[in-house]
């Protein structure tokens, strides 16, 4: 016990592991005021804090350990909570009530265990070493990344989830990957045979070997590769490092040690309430066995640090009873959905099935013997069906008269159950266990906007996959009270983004004011709508942004045609297609960053940034550029930014298509064109995929036949792979089906919303974006294609058009009577540049902070 400040004690509390379900139940603690009860202790073997592994592959995306992190880097010392990170706890003294560290001995009242599990090795002969990499940690990614550098082809030990995940992990990496399963299909718990097969298929598709029934017996030297592998039978397969994933094991070592209950597959043996075999200690999570079973999956982890929370709190506590383990899941860019009895082996359970050869397509859905209960359902390449088919499986939901209606292809996953047959128990977000009736009762509360429901009732804010699910079930219930859904733009157009376009392009309307006049009220709009219908104008008509006429709907960086920076200078980026550089246009950079003393800098987009030009510098700048053949780089615009590009098989010995050739095409070609937000594309001349097409809103891979189209990726925030589209294209058809996809997402997105985040709220998913574009299933190819062009015949340089006015070259002064610098901008020199030396106080419209 320790005294308390009023003299009161409190309780020791030590927790022993910070992952996601140790740091989960620290949160649940600090929400129920438990630090007035207990003095908190929390023990991390790893350096970082608890971070996402949900989402580990993104690490190799470009997030880093803080953005994956799971909370501020305050928040446990705000919380008063004592986080020893890189401290393990190596020994549980039951009898003195205390752990101890290589730092101490701490005592305990209360003793959480959250310790995970750990990737399961099999016992090969040889398999020690350089050789012997996991998939766990971030520790784990950056030992896989070492390996990978001087590598050419790299292998999975397991087809489970993680070994899956890990392949994608090594194909990012620029390896040639490969998966190695035991079992005769890939995920053998989640999927059927069919299921498997079809996953098989895509994955192989995608340039990833799959080698199924394999057992490997030994690892030894290799010949053209570092290892080879040894399979039982006498097959081989040579690689220069192997990843092993082929399953979890409970991390029970110190309960074991400590004489703790342990089951007979491992884990500590827990009650209802995560009690152990001791009643002062409690396991959770991973490391947890109950009633001979371990759940893998971060819900049930939560679920039990959530009754545990509560128990200890002395409120009415639920009851662990188990935990559904459907799970919905993106592989390699490939849609995979597991539901309850995925394989029908309750007894007089039938099925239903709908296999798509040509599309390596699979849905099965298991219903009962009365054939009016769905139990469970396997998807693979679709998963729109997925939330409708839970929600039958999980509230027990009458079938419909035909349940195949529920799998066959509608344009649109199942047919929509609606939140109105949803009961209030049903789970709508499974991570934070948020039933419908918690988000009624948000919204009942005064929750009057979707970010307000999930803030408070933390939907949606886990993994994710839930987010369209709340939105439907959000909506209905405000309608359901009377309250109008408003999905206006702004108080001065009560249409969206979308009706607006097609108004623009419909009447032929050039201006905001023709606009406000024919179609808005008041007079001059607002932030919200002037921004959106230049860039719907732009997108339609393509004018020059500078236009007198145009210049009032710009945000900052449109309105100088430049990038505003924290100290109120500007960046230039000129356009640099496909990275592609001639010497001499290098050598005229160099001296106009010389000239004007700006700070330069290589993007990832293969460009090159000058910073810190003033404002009245920039049409001296732009001046020298556009004579020596630039072009401005639009990187201040919601447009095409950039094409990325490997070298191709111009340089390669891999390469098999000439990438830059391409990449140079497309840019010329998309130059440009505005549009909802930003565009990026990129070009790969093979699979080893350098040029990174499958986080691009458009992205191009080559094969021996032609060129493989990927669609809606992307980096950033809210990382999202592309999805393959269309294969072996010949280059008038890639750019025909460019063309088609990007005037479609200009038409029918919403304001801000990026290619990936338009792609998932299509009603009927890639399917249907196929049959729009392949299929031409509306009948507006021609015309999508007659809008491109349109745009495309339109170009001219921005920067090129405003050097050639006097007029609009008056908006490029510091001081509208004055051509002096601005002297409240002031520099200092850093590694040979000039950097800002103090930040002027910005305020961004709504615009550009997103």
């Amino acid at each position: 016990m320790k005294a308390t400040a009023n003299g009161g004690q409190r309780e020791r509390l030590v927790i022993v592991g910070n992952g996601m379900v140790g740091h989960h139940c620290v949160e649940q603690l600090v929400e129920r005021g438990a630090l007035a009860r207990f003095e908190v202790r929390v023990f991390g073997e790893e350096r970082q804090r608890a971070y996402d592994r949900v989402h580990l592959s993104e690490y190799f995306a470009g997030s880093c350990a803080e953005t994956l992190a799971l909370c501020e880097p305050g928040f446990y010392g705000a919380s008063e909570v004592h986080l020893h990170l890189g401290e393990a706890v190596l020994e549980i003294d039951r009898e003195r009530q205390e752990v101890i560290t290589a730092e101490g001995r701490y005592g305990y009242d209360q003793l959480i265990l959250a310790t995970g599990s750990y990737p399961f090795v099999p016992p090969i002969e040889g398999s020690s070493g350089h050789a012997r990499l996991v998939y766990r940690t971030l520790d784990d990614l950056d030992a896989i990344r070492a390996a990978a550098s001087d590598a050419r082809r790299g292998v999975v030990v397991g087809g489970g989830l993680l070994g899956l995940e890990a392949a994608n992990a090594l194909k990012s990496l620029g390896l040639e990957a490969h998966v190695v399963e035991f079992a005769p299909r890939l995920m053998p718990v989640q999927l059927d045979g069919e299921g498997g097969a079809a996953l098989k298929a895509q994955i192989e598709a995608l340039g990833v070997g799959v080698h199924l029934s394999r057992a490997t017996q030994s690892i030894s030297a290799g010949e053209t590769y570092r290892y080879r592998m040894n399979f039982d039978g006498g097959e081989h397969l040579e690689t220069d490092l192997i990843v092993f994933s082929a399953g979890i094991r409970p991390q029970d070592a110190l309960g074991r040690a400590c004489g703790l209950d342990i089951a007979a597959r491992g884990g500590v043996v827990i009650d209802n309430h995560c009690r152990s075999s001791d009643p002062r200690i409690f396991a959770i999570g991973e490391c947890a066995s109950w009633n001979g079973s371990v759940f893998g999956l971060v819900a049930p982890g939560y679920s039990m640090a959530r009754n545990l929370a509560a128990l200890l709190m002395g409120e009415v506590a639920g009851e662990f009873s188990g935990a559904d383990m459907s799970t919905k899941l993106k592989l390699l860019g490939v849609d995979v959905g597991s539901i309850g009895d995925a394989h029908g082996a309750t007894p007089g359970a039938r099925s239903y099935r709908f296999i798509d050869e040509a599309n390596s397509a699979y849905r099965r859905l298991v219903v009962d013997a009365s054939g009016k209960k769905v139990l469970g359902a396997v998807l693979v390449g679709d998963n729109s069906y997925y939330d409708t088919l839970l929600q039958y499986a999980q509230n027990g939901i009458a079938l419909p008269a035909d349940p195949a209606a529920l799998i066959l292809p509608q344009g649109g996953g199942a047919p929509a159950l609606g939140a109105d047959a949803l009961p209030d128990s049903a789970t709508i977000c499974s991570c934070h266990n948020v039933s419908k009736g918690a988000v009624c009762a948000a919204i009942d509360s005064g929750c009057s906007d979707l970010a307000a429901v999930k803030g408070c009732t933390k939907a949606a804010t886990g993994c994710g996959g839930c987010a369209a699910l709340l939105k439907q079930v959000f909506e209905h219930e405000l309608t359901a009270r009377g309250v109008t859904v408003d999905k206006s733009l702004c108080e001065h157009f009560a249409y969206t983004r979308q009706e607006l376009y097609g108004l623009v392009r419909v009447e032929g309307i050039r201006t905001f004011q023709d606009l406000l006049a024919r179609h808005g009220k008041g007079h001059v709009g607002c932030d919200i709508c002037k921004p959106a219908v230049g860039n719907i104008l732009a997108s339609c008509w393509n004018q020059p942004i500078m236009d007198p006429a145009l210049v009032p709907l710009q945000d900052t960086n449109d309105t100088f045609m430049a990038n505003m920076q924290k100290n109120g200078t500007y960046s230039v980026v000129p356009r640099i297609p496909g990275g592609e550089i001639t010497p001499d246009k290098l050598i005229v950079i160099g001296q106009v960053a010389k000239k004007y003393d700006l700070y330069t800098k290589i993007t990832g987009g293969q460009r090159i940034d000058l910073f810190g030009a003033q404002l009245h510098e920039l049409p001296l700048i732009w001046g020298e550029l556009i004579e020596a053949g630039f072009e401005t780089g639009h990187a201040y615009g919601k447009s095409t930014r950039t094409v990325k590009s490997c070298v191709g098989s111009t340089w390669c010995r891999y390469g098999v298509q000439d990438s830059v050739g391409m990449a140079l095409r497309l840019e010329d070609r998309y130059k440009g064109l505005r549009s909802p937000h930003k565009l990026k594309f990129a070009v790969s001349g093979c699979t080893r995929e350098c040029a990174e097409a499958q986080s691009k809103d458009i992205g191009v891979i080559a094969t021996d036949k032609g060129w493989n189209l990927y669609v809606c990726g992307n980096g950033g925030m809210r990382p999202r792979h592309a999805e393959l589209f269309a294969t072996d294209l010949d280059d008038e058809t890639l750019v025909r089906l460019i063309d088609r996809v990007l005037m479609f997402y200009i038409r029918t997105a919403d304001k801000l919303q990026r290619t990936s985040v338009w792609r998932e709220s299509l009603d009927g998913g890639l399917d249907y974006l196929k049959q729009v574009i392949l299929e031409d299933s509306l009948g507006l190819a021609a015309e999508l294609e007659a809008q491109m062009q349109h745009v495309v015949d339109q170009y001219e340089c921005e920067w090129a058009n405003a050097l050639k006015d006097p007029e609009k070259l008056k908006r490029f002064r510091t001081f509208v009577n004055d051509r002096r610098a601005d002297p409240d901008v002031h520099f200092v020199r850093e590694r040979e540049q000039r950097r800002p030396a103090t930040a002027l106080h910005l305020i961004p419209t709504v615009e550009e902070a997103v």
